[in-house]
């Protein structure tokens, strides 16, 4: 009896200290949306609730504009920005396409310092509308960064030392034209092969070898490509790549390019942004303009059927949800996205009827803004929202509502839109911190608990 006694004392008093010495998990953000490409930042030990003087900032460093938002990986950070060449400026119409000198940048900080250990710079004279900077999150992989600018530049780094390995451009080896806002369908790197977003004939998407550059297949044809980044999922037995350009939405072989399904989706302006998003058999896409398609995926083969669509092709009169930029989140039968003018809303995925909204998450006085805007990173129980107005936002997100826990003022928006200023860069959730850039600086935020 005594050494059964034993026995199941010392179990459980083993069990806690594995408990209570198990290391907290840690990760790298080494692409746009994170290590999955879903929005979700699976660290633990992470703050419930910032300080009162909001979290410290362990560094800042200056760098050129841009929008690209940070990536990180194996204690590198990496992104890429504009400078203006010596007495060019940007012009005060943010539609003026007009040529503008200037160079773009990969830069390669030291993730604990914010010391810049390379960059490799390159001419870019710029054509586009919001001319602030790239627009692509770098991917990092296997010792390469792969990086692309507003222009069409691609290129493949040594992620040591910023050779170049490899580069392509867009507009000289495809023959296409700038869009409106620039290349901005952050690449996928899948197996093998780096998927963008080009454009022209039977060339809308192209896959390229990611070792030598060489271009392993091209389909579609649109007359533009779009900005939205090509995403893969399982679904109907194949995983099948998802391509939305503002004229359809398909479904191809990520190893050949062939198309299994296309549903036509003919979209305003251009402005397939938002990444797709799925849920279960579902797959939710939303813009600014023609509001939401949601599709059902058939579970034995690749296809896809109509669930329900937005009704009114508004940029205000909106109805479902309305995305401009930010890519929404979907979880247990409900759709969290915000709305063409900032309302942050709740939607139910089966059939797009709103449940509620709020402008807290955006604006700073409740008035609904045009493209108001707030990135959205999902962790544990609860979200983190990085506005427009350099606000880090803790927050509650469930179909009773929104539940504000904390908020902290980080950075300073540096860009203009709409008549305000505005922060349109996502950041990077890494190793218990954040980090997140403006034009003019990028910061890293330490958001592990005790630390």
């Amino acid at each position: 009896m005594r050494s059964t006694w034993r026995t199941s004392f010392r179990l459980p008093a083993f069990l806690l200290l594995l408990i209570l010495t198990r290391p907290l998990r840690a990760d790298d953000w080494p692409q746009w949306l994170g290590p999955q490409r879903d929005s979700v930042w699976r660290e633990t030990g992470i703050v419930e609730k910032f300080p009162a003087q909001g979290p410290p900032v362990v560094w800042r460093t200056p760098i050129g504009a841009g929008y690209s938002g940070p990536a990180v990986a194996h204690g590198r950070v990496y992104l890429t920005d504009r400078q203006l060449s010596q007495g060019a400026s940007n012009p005060a119409n943010p539609f003026d396409r007009s040529t503008i000198p200037g160079t773009e940048r990969v830069v390669c900080l030291d993730e604990s310092t914010g010391k810049i250990l390379w960059h490799h710079d390159y001419d870019c004279p710029y054509t586009v509308s919001y001319p602030a900077g790239p627009r692509a999150t770098p991917l990092v992989s296997d010792g390469r960064v792969y990086a692309l600018g507003a222009e069409g530049n691609l290129f493949c780094l040594d992620a040591g030392d910023g050779k170049v390995l490899w580069s392509r451009d867009f507009k000289k080896d495809y023959g296409v034209r700038t869009p409106m806002w620039g290349f901005s369908a952050h690449p996928l790197l899948d197996g093998n092969r780096l998927v963008c977003m080009v454009g022209g004939t039977n060339t809308t998407v192209v896959a390229f070898d990611k070792e030598s550059g060489k271009e392993v297949w091209h389909a579609l044809t649109a007359k533009e490509p779009g900005y939205c980044p090509p995403v893969v999922f399982e679904a109907g037995g194949k995983r099948q790549l998802i391509v939305w350009d503002p004229e359809s939405v398909n479904s191809l072989d990520p190893e050949t390019g062939a198309v299994y399904w296309t549903e036509p989706m003919k979209i305003q302006a251009g402005m397939t942004i938002a990444t797709p998003r799925k849920l279960d058999d579902f797959l939710f896409l939303t813009c600014f303009y023609n509001g939401s398609l949601m599709l059902k995926l058939d579970r034995d083969k690749p296809a896809a059927t109509r669930v329900w669509q937005s009704q009114r092709v508004s940029e205000k009169n909106t109805d479902a949800l309305h995305c401009t930029m930010s890519t929404p989140f979907l979880e247990d039968g409900y759709i969290y996205g915000v709305c063409s003018y900032g309302q942050l809303r709740c939607l139910k995925a089966g059939t797009g009827e709103r449940v509620w909204e709020t402008l807290n998450a955006t604006t700073p006085d409740g008035k609904e803004m045009r493209w108001a805007n707030a990135f959205i990173v999902k962790n544990g129980g609860r979200f983190f929202l990085f506005n427009e107005k350099g606000d880090l936002i803790i927050a509650k997100l469930t179909p009773k509502g929104y539940e504000e826990t904390s908020r902290a003022h980080l950075l300073e928006p540096t860009n203009t839109a709409a008549g305000r200023d505005v922060l349109w860069s996502h950041p990077a959730f890494a190793n218990r911190r954040m980090f997140a850039r403006n034009d003019k600086e990028i910061i890293c935020v330490e958001l592990g608990e005790g630390r």
